[in-house]
């Protein structure tokens, strides 16, 4: 059910960039690059206590635009997920990290002056997970050996759950500023919100969550050479 709002909003851009395409306006191409802080969690079901997790993310960017304020953007960045647990009263700390190759294929919408523009980007990504690690200050594997651990009330499955799937895709919506400068570079600054379609963990009946998506807020600066 999850994978249909992701098909949709690819087939709205399929459209609009076909629609751009019957025009004929003089656009401007620039690459780039970009880095920053995630802040992200799990959305479980059943809920696990937790607390946004830091990271860092930095990619690449291509961006083409239109005259009449339309452009698209497709990136490549690597990117920090995950979760941090909280333990309310307790000195135990835990956390998972993964840590993503995405690919997000975004509409950019901007405004402005030659000096300034004010932008807003919306789109799917897609991405695969190539490293994934835990931190703890306590044996996670042997939850039943901890005296005072505090199990009543919440689940401890996600502390060894395996990763079941590291293929993701999902929506991201942004907004920032760009500062355009005289030699054809700009620099920008984002707010991104990621909100992921596709759950972790197995989530079959048996299974214990049956939904563990990622969430993330991404804040970013970025540097743009206009090539054309």
């Amino acid at each position: 059910m999850k994978l249909r709002p992701f098909l949709a909003v690819i087939v709205l851009m399929l459209g609009t960039v076909m629609l751009s395409a019957q025009t004929h306006y003089e656009g401007n191409i620039a690459v780039g690059g970009k880095a920053g802080i995630t802040l992200s969690r799990i959305q479980f079901n059943p809920t696990v206590p937790q607390s946004m997790l830091m990271g860092f993310m930095m990619g690449a960017t291509f961006r083409y635009m239109e005259e009449r304020h339309f452009g698209l953007i497709a990136e490549v960045n690597l990117e920090q997920r995950g979760w941090k647990e909280k333990f309310e009263g307790y000195d135990y700390a835990y956390q998972r990290r993964f840590t993503y190759l995405q690919v997000p294929m975004l509409t950019h919408i901007y405004f402005g002056s030659n000096k300034f523009h004010g932008f807003f980007n919306a789109g799917p990504e897609i991405g695969f997970m190539i490293a994934h690690s835990t931190t703890s200050n306590f044996d996670y594997e042997n939850v039943a050996g901890i005296a005072d651990f505090p199990t009543a009330n919440r689940s401890i499955a996600q502390f060894v759950e395996p990763i079941h799937n590291k293929l993701d895709y999902g929506i991201s919506v942004g907004a920032g500023m760009e500062m355009i400068a005289r030699n054809r570079s700009s620099f920008t600054l984002e707010g991104r919100f990621y909100y992921g379609l596709n759950d972790v963990f197995s989530n079959h009946k048996k299974d214990v969550f049956s939904a563990s998506s990622g969430m993330s807020i991404m804040v970013t600066l970025g540097y743009m050479y206009r090539v054309k």
